[in-house]
């Protein structure tokens, strides 16, 4: 079976379950080595670690809040000891507060914008220091960056600052070497779903409106992820994936 990806290592954050688990597993079968980050998911992360293992791929989990510094920086303390380099990193963790912009706070509006748009910064800050030319860089994003969503706009604007921060990043980091871009995902069942009170709306106005089909899986989302970690994406930079089945072209 074709590795493209061996001898890599990868670090997913909030890996321990739906998308960044599928991009964990992607990664893995590609060839990478993995840093699986969690904040409260410890005994799936561990599990998760346990079966890339069988794959004969090192995997360690590690503990941390991806929007805080200090958090960030002994996850990485960590990691070190683990890891001599870092060639992937996958900023996937996410969070927020699903209620009317009339009715958020500012507590709300860091939150938001510290774990979905700052956490992007934190990870390259500690992780370019160990990732050679070739590496990659690859947040998370959602269509709500660019469209009306109800109860989602704090999460909607982080969103969308995180974009711009891919652009920036990819600006900085280029000369290096180290390629940055975002994937925008359509709707995907996870348990995060879960917690939006429209979740069946979602989901119904998804299948309805899709070309390519009902449902997108986190599956098809980690693999828009896998390529841009391939070597053939060397020259893509700055950009944001749209993997959707088309859901966004459609009126």
């Amino acid at each position: 079976m074709s590795e493209p990806l061996a001898g890599r290592v990868a670090l997913v954050s909030g890996a321990a379950r739906g998308i960044g688990r599928a991009i964990a597993r992607k990664l893995a079968a590609g060839g990478c080595d993995l840093a699986l980050n969690y904040y409260n998911s410890h005994d799936e992360a561990e599990a998760l670690c346990a079966e890339l293992r069988t794959l004969g791929r090192r995997a360690c989990a590690f503990q941390g809040s991806v929007g805080v510094p200090e958090s960030v920086a002994e996850m990485f303390a960590d990691l070190r000891r683990n890891f001599d380099r870092v060639d992937i990193v996958v900023s996937n963790a996410a969070s927020g507060v699903l209620k009317p912009a009339m009715e958020m706070s500012l507590k709300h509006w860091r939150w938001c914008m510290e774990t979905n748009a700052l956490a992007l910064n934190l990870l390259a800050q500690q992780a370019v220091p160990m990732m050679p030319a070739g590496g990659r860089i690859i947040a998370m994003s959602s269509l709500g960056a660019a469209r009306a969503m109800p109860g989602y706009g704090f999460v909607g604007a982080s969103k969308a600052a995180l974009e711009s921060l891919v652009r920036t990043l990819a600006q900085e980091l280029g000369p290096r070497g180290i390629r940055v871009n975002a994937v925008s995902a359509g709707v995907v069942d996870t348990d995060a779903l879960a917690y939006f009170p429209n979740r069946e709306e979602l989901l119904a106005n998804f299948a309805q409106r899709t070309p390519a089909g009902p449902t997108l899986s986190a599956e098809d989302v980690a693999g828009a992820a896998y390529l841009l970690c391939l070597p053939e994406a060397a020259m893509i930079n700055g950009h944001t994936l749209v993997v959707d089945g088309g859901f966004a072209i459609s009126g």
